[in-house]
């Protein structure tokens, strides 16, 4: 429909970073786990019906989405071309945390809509996937009952904060752009351990602090799962983010924290999350990549290997286990 030539959200991204994993033959298409779309049931785990009934008008999804002329959209448009896609790549949040658990690691290329709490959506960010990936785990995965979320993206992820304001099962680490979106005070109550940038941050100064702080992070608090929110909008020019990362201090950046959930043997889900210029998705695949190519993605590790049989074993049991993915 042209709606993403809107907002400087980059739609393509995801296929794009699929694409080019393919064109390295570290991925081909029978070795791909098609996400499900997330039900109404699966998302009242979380959200409130209240919540869910206001995305029936598409006023409210304009502003969630920053995209006004959706505002004029009839409702069964906006649910089908921008709500849908959404949901997906929710469900495939949730698919990856079992996934992850199951097998050490996983990668959604996709979701970290981490502006969305239970009632109240923002930022590009309509529904809550990391608390509810979290909530699934905690209620259906035996052994699970701590997390960290280390959340690297340029900004406040205020929608999982204010989720877990109170609960002592959930660890956030948070390191974002002080002075942009969302400025969240009420959130920042949550936050265990705060990273505040200044604008401008270069790759030196960035990867000292993520390494010291998700090192502490993983000490202080031993988590069953590690939920990684890896925007990319932390590159040098990101129209919103406001940080001057090289693609490399990226890729670095994504290593340290596989490093440090792997050599602890803690399972780790990482999310692409946001990210607005068209060169994160070679980025993006360049990290993962990066990743396979150092055994942070091998069998040895991850009880599986991409083009193994394994791997080909895990695909099919993660979509089986997805069928039965409500919580209620």
């Amino acid at each position: 429909m042209g709606l993403e030539k809107l907002h400087p959200f980059d739609a393509g991204k995801w296929g794009k970073v699929i694409n080019f994993l393919k064109e390295e033959k570290l991925i081909a298409d029978d070795l791909i786990v098609q996400a499900r779309e997330a039900t109404d049931e699966d998302l009242l785990v979380v959200h409130t019906r209240r919540y869910l009934n206001k995305l029936k008008w598409s006023f409210v999804v304009a502003t969630i989405t920053e995209i006004p002329p959706v505002a004029f959209l009839p409702n069964f448009v906006v649910q089908r071309k921008v709500l849908k896609p959404l949901r997906t790549q929710t469900g495939g949040t949730i698919m990856a945390g079992k996934l992850a658990v199951d097998r050490g690691w996983a990668i959604n290329v996709g979701g970290g809509f981490h502006h969305c709490s239970s009632d109240k959506g923002g930022g590009f960010c309509a529904y809550a996937d990391i608390t509810l990936a979290i909530k699934f785990l905690f209620e259906r995965v035996p052994g699970v009952s701590r997390a960290t979320i280390i959340d690297l993206d340029a900004h406040q992820g205020n929608g999982h904060e204010r989720d877990f304001m109170d609960d002592p099962r959930v660890y956030i680490m948070d390191a974002y752009n002080r002075y942009i979106y969302p400025g969240d005070g009420f959130a920042k109550r949550a936050i265990k351990r705060r990273v505040e940038l200044e604008w401008g941050t270069e790759d030196t100064e960035y990867l000292q602090k993520v390494h010291t702080h998700v090192e502490g992070a993983l000490n202080e608090f031993k988590p069953d799962i590690v939920v990684y929110n890896a925007g990319t909008d932390i590159l040098d020019g990101d129209p919103l983010g406001g940080l001057a990362i090289s693609p490399q201090g990226i890729v670095k950046r994504d290593e340290v924290v596989f490093r440090a959930a792997r050599s602890r043997r803690i399972p780790i889900l990482m999310l692409t999350s946001g990210g607005y210029q068209k060169r994160t998705a070679r980025i993006i695949a360049d990290s993962i990549l990066n990743l396979h190519s150092l055994g942070l993605l091998d069998k040895e590790r991850a009880a599986c290997r991409v083009g193994s049989s394994s791997m080909d074993q895990m695909i099919r049991d993660s979509a089986k286990d997805f069928s039965n993915l409500s919580l209620q």
